[in-house]
């Protein structure tokens, strides 16, 4: 079973090969050849961005918990304190994408990318956005330049995006290179550590996809993905008592899941 990642880095959400600009930008830091600091990591210039920012932060926070109507009032709100801000364009990007409104989600990245080329964030969230429309190869670009920035705190996002693409164009193996770029970045990144047990139990590699969902459970809350597919391992492997306690795990603690489901009717591939 692939999984999907939610969201993408600015948010939770891709060196920067991003053309050069012929001249700083307002509120970011733009070096010589278009590498850029996160326009989240900097001090707005003016009170005018101050402002703006203010209403960014805010429609933040009401985009992760699915409140999109009220995101884009604070994205239009910061936009009219001032219209070039490229965090505002990117807010606006990211509710868009959501609510399944591709061309305004495309018009508003390109905004964001226009001002800040370089920009990490959003050069990894439109990357999610192009590999959601089928243009991968081009998301890869992307997803590249946001992780080779020096200045990103988050490369693991970009790394396992650029996996989760991959694995769309049915490229294990380079998908596997890219999850296992996003745990030496983030050791406690579940996602990656989920996508690499897929890929073993899909090679046949058993014991690896076993490994790899002991080291997850060991950091994090398992799921009723990361369960069904440990049962499937443990299962494949002859481990009895541990395929036994993942059913017991599904029964208890995922009644509702289609993992359940699955095991149920016996129908474990």
């Amino acid at each position: 079973m692939r999984g999907r990642l939610g969201i993408l880095a600015t948010v939770a959400a891709a060196l920067a090969l991003g053309g050069c600009v012929s001249a700083p930008v307002s509120g970011g830091s733009v070096d010589a050849v278009g590498i850029s600091r996160p326009m989240s990591d900097m001090q707005p210039s003016n009170e005018s961005e101050n402002r703006a920012r203010v209403h960014v932060d805010l429609g933040m926070a009401y985009f992760e918990i699915g409140r999109y109507d009220v995101a884009l009032d604070e994205g239009r709100t910061a936009l009219n304190e001032s219209q070039n801000y490229a965090p505002a364009f990117h807010l606006m990007g990211l509710v868009y994408m959501m609510i399944g409104e591709n061309a305004s989600a495309n018009d508003f990245f390109s905004r964001a990318l226009n001002v800040a080329p370089g920009d990490p964030d959003f050069n990894n969230s439109y990357g999610w956005f192009l590999c959601q429309q089928g243009r991968e190869e081009e998301a890869l670009e992307r997803f590249a330049r946001a992780a080779r920035n020096p200045y990103y705190r988050y490369p693991a996002r970009p790394y396992t995006n650029a996996g989760l693409c991959l694995e769309k164009l049915n490229k294990d193996v380079e998908a596997e290179k890219q999850f296992l770029l996003a745990v030496q970045a983030d050791p406690a990144n579940g996602q990656a550590l989920y996508q690499l047990a897929a890929i073993a139990y899909r090679r046949n590699d058993f014991q690896g996809a076993h490994d790899q969902l002991i080291r997850l459970h060991q950091q994090l809350r398992p799921t009723a993905a990361s369960v069904w597919l440990g049962l499937r391992a443990a299962r494949k492997l002859g481990e009895r008592n541990a395929e036994a306690s993942y059913a017991e795990q599904l029964r208890s603690r995922f009644a509702d899941s289609a993992e359940l489901k699955l095991m149920l009717q016996g129908k474990y591939e």
